[in-house]
């Protein structure tokens, strides 16, 4: 005899699927953030005029991404990875800095704390059954709070660098942990695509703070 299946296992299964296309999502994302980057650095060498110009085009993609998820989404996830390959040309600037500076191995650190702490962060999101959206506001505010020092500080130089890079860390973190509860309790009405871009920002805020972090201690070395 037929019965129909509960709903809750439909819900259960719900979560695990969004999880599976925001990490793909994101990840080719990465990859292709990563392309752009090097390409720009090896045969085009912008400088950072170029890079706040191409910062600037991809946060106008996030509003086309946004604009065109309900009713085109693949429309808005080529809108992605379009604005994965502007990040890549922005920060191409700065990894080149870090580059010339410190040498490779900054990057390659930083790259693979990110991807390791990405990691850590979502089993403790999905290990334990605190719902950190909570926190929405509280995360909201420190990073309120941490763009304004940001801008404060370029001009009067009051905080150093480092410790600006760790508080970053520190704020990313949270954020991240609550972006993950968000995939974790993702409803049918939830966009992987909007999501994806939430983890993919938070990543490569985590990235550059990292990069500032493992940067101040190579040249204290």
């Amino acid at each position: 005899m037929y019965r129909p299946q509960p709903r809750y296992q439909a819900q259960a299964i719900r979560p695990a699927s969004v999880l599976g296309q925001v990490l793909g999502i994101s990840g080719i994302g990465f990859l292709v953030t990563a392309f752009a980057a090097y390409v720009c650095n090896q045969y085009v060498q912008l400088p950072r005029m170029g890079g706040f110009i191409a910062m600037l085009v991809g946060f106008g993609l996030l509003f086309a991404i946004r604009g065109s998820d309900r009713s085109n989404p693949a429309l808005a996830l080529i809108f992605f990875y379009l604005f994965a390959a502007a990040e890549g040309i922005g920060i191409s600037p700065i990894i080149e800095s870090y580059l010339r500076i410190d040498g490779p191995s900054v990057v390659v650190n930083a790259a693979t704390c990110t991807g390791l702490g990405m990691f850590a962060l979502g089993l403790v999101a999905y290990t334990f059954s605190i719902d950190w959206r909570r926190f929405s506001g509280v995360a909201m505010g420190l990073l309120l709070g941490l763009v304004l020092v940001g801008v404060i500080s370029a001009f009067t130089h009051f905080l150093h660098p480092g410790v600006y890079a760790w508080a970053t860390l520190g704020v990313f973190t949270l954020i991240t942990l609550i972006d993950f509860s968000r995939i974790r309790a993702a409803g049918m009405s939830d966009s992987p695509i909007l999501l994806a871009v939430q983890i993919y920002l938070d990543a490569l805020n985590i990235f550059l703070a990292f990069l500032q972090i493992f940067g101040n201690r190579s040249s204290r070395n």
